[in-house]
């Protein structure tokens, strides 16, 4: 059982750490359409880490965390949950008019510590830190990391219970509904850090098909004092947003990266549609 929570740790952690890098692993998950209008209304919803962004092409993103949201804030069970050798995939039955939010969200410790003269790492949550790491232990340095990767998907209208924010992390609350973007027009979002304004806070869209394009395509953006932005939407397609709280510290030649007590990053797959 031990195995099985820290094996969860460490996925959480990989993502969370990889969120911002623009040449690392990413993951994410992409539905197969953002907006559905039928009676018989599904989506199915494909997962996974990967070296090309969207692309199917390294591991499947575990599922162990997945939270699915409808319109009234109420949980739903997803459908023909599947892992396979490079993706995951599920599906989704929106039985409600409105939007609904897949989400893998975790809180997790990682660190380094000192028993006996020897430094020791530990990754997990807080449940394993503290039984895991002697209470006597020296030279105690963690990193609480909590890590918010999801993707929105409507049925037959827009709404935004989904988007109420929990007060921990970093959370994306937009003002203009992820799933009316359009290219061209302007759109305006909102970063929260502990349900508060994320001021200044420096984010990141890639689009799609960069195997296509043979560049990487990145933009950068960073809110205001009060944690919004409103921008021109890029071009159509589907794009990969990420955040990370705090900003890294400046690197110093010759010495380790200085790791925060707090960490939060936010991942999200989001589409642009033409005009």
């Amino acid at each position: 059982m031990m195995f099985k929570q820290l094996n969860k740790s460490l996925i959480a952690l990989a993502l969370a750490g990889l969120a911002m890098n623009a040449h690392a692993h990413r993951g994410w998950m992409v539905p197969s359409s953002t907006m559905v209008e039928s009676k018989d209304a599904w989506v199915t919803v494909d997962a996974a880490v990967s070296d090309g962004l969207f692309e199917i092409d390294h591991q499947p993103l575990r599922l162990d965390a997945l939270q699915v949201i409808g319109p009234d804030g109420a949980k739903v069970t997803p459908a023909n949950t599947l892992t396979g050798r490079l993706r995951s995939v599920f599906d989704v039955k929106m039985e409600k008019p409105g939007t609904y939010k897949a989400a893998i969200v975790s809180q997790n410790v990682m660190g380094s510590y000192t028993v006996n003269g020897e430094q020791k790492r530990f990754r997990g949550n807080e449940e394993s830190f503290k039984k895991d790491v002697p209470a006597d232990a020296k030279d105690l340095k963690i990193t609480r990391t909590a890590a918010r990767l999801e993707t929105f998907f409507s049925n037959g209208e827009t709404s935004t219970e989904v988007f109420k924010p929990t007060g921990v992390g970093l959370e994306f609350v937009p003002v203009t509904h992820p799933n009316d973007l359009r290219a061209g027009e302007k759109a305006t979002w909102r970063f929260l850090i502990d349900g508060k304004p994320a001021a200044n806070q420096a984010f990141s869209l890639v689009p799609g098909g960069v195997r296509y394009r043979g560049v990487l395509g990145e933009i950068r953006q960073s809110t205001d004092a009060k944690g919004e932005i409103t921008f021109t939407v890029p071009a159509a397609g589907m794009y990969y947003l990420s955040s990370t709280w705090p900003a890294a510290a400046p690197a110093v030649a010759g010495q380790p990266p200085v790791m925060p007590e707090r960490r939060a990053t936010y991942a999200a797959s989001v589409e642009v549609l033409p005009q």
